[in-house]
């Protein structure tokens, strides 16, 4: 007796007895020992009779376990609202057994647990993490009377999270973040039902910890379950609907690099709606954006190429990404960049951070990086897909007309790839490329951007005039060189492409200084055939295209001194 004080020999004999009656009525003795303890105001004599049963809890002995277990819900059934004093004696033993090798100590040790803290409430929110750690995995258990156990206490447990205003959300990340890669279905359900609980609390702001889960919440999103991703979009639907109305700061670019990695995913789900973020990302966040343009680019454009209607809905939410993105592109981003560039912007603000994020720094503080965005639509020009071929040249485009100054200071690494891509088998890739050409041979900035060429031209008559009177720069003449390259490498090219390439150009450009440019080159060209070959062409062209029309009606006419 002396041993198992203040137990008696029959009480302990009771209580690790195998059936289940006898140690139930063992607790009950336990409870009444405990209150006539407590009363008396024997608070020794209680920490013994605890030690005992957390002994118990650990012993070899799987019957000696469980009654260990039932015998610590009954000291917090005894001792009330006064059971806080000794919650950490309480709990741990308990919690440890969640872990046990025997299924039916384990469905014990979630019924002890529920009575602990049905007694103490918030009492037990330290232990908040060791709890959730061992319901997430007998959530997961195979046999169905501990998985019940464990959803029992769960219930019961986000009821108090729910009530409380001193939750550790601080404490709780790293677990969270650990947790939320779970493989196994059940553990997922659990984890979003979690986030899902903590989200309603007022008190708790979870965005806040949206970019520590928010992968993890995309690789749920992606379960064969079709009741977890529906789960798991709600969540994340509701995240996104917090954005939008939060006051407080929200870091979208700590978020944006895990959408961009989503957004190429190959489940349409977590594909569309990685998408749709982004897309609101760019409307919340505007320039602050800007810094993952290119990573973003090379996620989305490739989805323009997708045709089937189950692809639709990726389709149009890439097309309207793009969209955004072009619109963000602005003149400023053609000035200088300025020196604090490396700042992590948080928007919107709070009044309390307008002073150091006002919206016209961060306009002033963040420019496109024009390089990276280049190097992108390199590797798309080569992409399978016409799509994404004609959604890279439209940015080429783009970046020559808003940003032309910086553009050109990278136009060499570029400029041979589009000459290569007159090539492409698609007419309606060659025709946006040759518009791009256009705009590189008329832009300004092209002046002085040519290695080797004075500003003004070169010296030639042809590009003196297309220089000064026609508004071309060098590129033209290298365009004009390169084009007659081209045909003389590629006969077939000529033949195919040649009358298409030369009359498109002539829309865009002056067919004078072209047919100028081209017979100038001939005349140095050194192989007659071609020579021959490329005249009769280029006659051809003359006497028949509609769009040479006016140059025709001036040789036509000879009115001038040029004609």
């Amino acid at each position: 007796d002396k041993e198992y004080a203040p137990l008696t020999a029959a009480c302990v004999r009771a209580l690790v007895d195998k059936l289940y009656e006898k140690r139930k009525s063992a607790a009950l003795e336990i409870e009444r020992v405990v209150k006539e303890l407590s009363a008396a105001n024997q608070l020794d004599q209680i920490k013994k009779l605890v030690k005992v049963l957390e002994e118990f809890a650990s012993s070899q002995n799987p019957n000696t376990r469980k009654g260990g277990l039932i015998g610590l819900a009954a000291v917090a059934i005894g001792l009330g609202k006064e059971s806080c004093n000794c919650i950490n004696n309480l709990v741990w033993p308990v919690v440890t057994c969640f872990h046990d090798g025997d299924s039916r100590v384990q469905y014990y040790a979630c019924e002890a647990l529920y009575n602990i803290v049905k007694v103490a409430r918030g009492a037990v929110l330290p232990h908040f993490n060791e709890i959730f750690d061992g319901l997430s995995k007998l959530t997961a258990h195979p046999d169905q009377n501990v998985k019940n156990g464990a959803e029992l206490l769960d219930r019961l447990i986000k009821d108090i999270v729910t009530e409380s205003s001193s939750f550790d959300l601080v404490a709780f990340i790293p677990l969270l973040r650990e947790r939320i890669y779970t493989r196994n279905p059940f553990a997922r359900q659990f984890v979003v039902s979690w986030i899902e609980v903590l989200d309603a609390v007022p008190e708790i702001n979870m965005l806040v910890l949206l970019p520590e889960i928010l992968d993890g919440l995309f690789q749920i999103l992606g379960d064969n379950s079709h009741e977890i991703r529906k789960m798991c979009q709600g969540v994340l639907n509701g995240f996104l609907e917090g954005i939008r109305q939060s006051k407080n700061g929200i870091n979208f670019t700590g978020m944006a690099n895990i959408l961009i990695i989503h957004s190429q995913n190959a489940d349409d789900l977590i594909q569309f709606t990685a998408i749709t973020w982004l897309r609101e990302f760019i409307a919340l966040a505007g320039r602050a954006m800007l810094p993952h343009m290119a990573g973003i680019l090379n996620a989305v454009l490739p989805c323009l190429s997708y045709s089937d209607d189950s692809h639709k809905k990726v389709r149009e939410a890439a097309e309207n990404l793009n969209q955004a993105l072009r619109k963000l592109v602005e003149a400023q981003d053609d000035q200088p960049t300025p020196t604090a560039e490396n700042i992590t912007f948080y928007s919107p603000v709070t009044s309390s951070e307008k002073q150091s994020l006002d919206p016209a720094k961060v306009g002033s503080a963040i420019q496109l990086e024009i390089l990276s965005l280049i190097k992108v639509l390199q590797r798309l020009l080569g992409h399978e897909t016409i799509q994404a071929r004609v959604a890279a040249l439209k940015w080429f485009n783009l970046l020559l007309v808003k940003t032309p100054n910086k553009t050109f200071r990278h136009i060499e690494e570029f400029f041979g790839l589009l000459m290569t891509t007159l090539a492409d088998p698609s007419d309606d890739v060659v025709l946006l490329d040759l518009e791009v050409l256009s705009e590189i041979s008329s832009n300004p900035a092209g002046y002085s951007s040519l290695p080797g060429l004075p500003e003004g031209g070169a010296n030639t008559p042809s590009s003196d005039r297309s220089a000064n009177e026609l508004r071309l720069n060098p590129y033209f003449t290298k365009l004009m060189n390169g084009l007659i390259e081209w045909f003389k490498k590629d006969k077939q090219l000529l033949d195919d492409r040649g009358a298409f390439i030369i009359r498109q150009l002539s829309i865009y450009l002056s067919a004078e200084a072209i047919f100028r440019s081209l017979s100038e080159i001939l005349i140095e060209e050194e192989d007659v055939n071609f020579a021959c070959s490329m005249v009769q062409s280029l006659n051809t062209i003359l006497l028949t295209s509609t769009e040479i029309y006016e140059l025709r009606s001036q040789l036509k006419e000879l009115a001038t001194e040029e004609s």
